[in-house]
């Protein structure tokens, strides 16, 4: 497997959420409401990362999936059992998992409609399939999404409403961005069902490290979204 597109920014992940400690711990209330209850449960992170986020969940045992090596690493550090390939490469049992999570993974992946296919197979019946991530339509990605198009955080047009520390801009230009209403859609038609939905980082994103938010119903006007189904 070639270079993966967090290949040498583990470091730069990472800190962006030290720096941004609220925005984290906002970001981690709204993953352990949309997860529920994982005791007993077998459960799976798709595109963990450096499992910055599951070494503050209290449940040990998560297995993770993530294409970058550098990342898994940090990632088995941290306690993590990690296969190192893309999710739709990767080699898991079907009919196996209570919960599939894909914390911010979405961004990256193209075909959802293929990823969100494969978790469905790997879900046992009942199992729940969990997406959050920042939506296109979010205040927080038009502002990168207009960072990309001019290639510059620093621009006027974002001048007065970008965070003290934005995203690494690479990683912004990296990512596909797709809709709440697109990830509903693919979810309708594999059969999901018992739809429920939760949001944070509602503030605009210039306010949003200022306090931890709490979390609420609803997925039209959080910067942070999670979308839940059943299989």
């Amino acid at each position: 497997m070639g270079k993966a597109k967090f290949d040498g920014y583990t470091n730069q992940y990472d800190e962006w959420f030290m720096a941004n400690e609220n925005v984290f711990n906002s970001e981690l209330k709204l993953l352990v409401k949309a997860l529920g209850d994982l005791s007993g449960k077998r459960v799976l992170s798709v595109g963990c990362g450096s499992g910055l986020f599951e070494s503050n969940l209290d449940h040990r045992g998560i297995e993770g999936v993530e294409p970058s090596a550098d990342m898994a690493q940090i990632a088995r550090k941290r306690g993590m059992e990690v296969q190192v390939a893309t999710f739709e490469d990767a080699d898991l049992e079907q009919d196996a998992y209570d919960v599939i999570y894909f914390n911010g993974s979405s961004t990256y992946i193209a075909d959802l409609e293929v990823a969100y296919r494969k978790a469905h197979a790997c879900l046992k019946p009942g199992g729940r399939l969990v997406l959050l991530d920042v939506p296109k339509e979010s205040a927080y990605a038009l502002m990168y999404l207009l960072a990309a198009s001019v290639g510059s955080y620093d621009h006027e047009f974002l001048a007065g409403v970008m965070p003290p520390m934005p995203y690494p801009l690479e990683l912004v230009t990296a990512g596909y961005w797709h809709t709440s209403e697109s990830k509903w859609q693919v979810l309708r038609d594999l059969g999901m069902r018992d739809f429920e939905s939760y949001q944070t980082l509602v503030n605009n994103p210039v306010y949003t490290n200022d306090e931890v938010e709490d979390v609420v119903d609803g997925y039209r006007a959080g910067g942070y979204v999670a979308l839940v189904a059943h299989k």
